[in-house]
């Protein structure tokens, strides 16, 4: 029984501090583009990605 005057203020500081970053990243614009993100894996960048290195390991098994 004593254990439940520490988890009761426990459990609802740390919900309080659960909403209060929840507020803070809704102000600060977090949710402001959801569909963004995944939408900008769909685009390219029009930029080539660098031929690839052989690997040093490799080169000396062909000779």
């Amino acid at each position: 029984m004593t254990s439940l005057l520490f988890l009761i203020p426990i459990a609802l500081v740390m919900g309080l501090l659960g909403l209060v970053a929840f507020l803070w990243s809704v102000r600060s614009g977090q949710f402001e583009d959801l569909d963004g993100a995944g939408a900008r894996v769909l685009f390219d960048d029009g930029q080539p990605l660098p031929p690839p290195v052989p690997h040093p390991s490799k080169e000396k098994h062909l000779e």
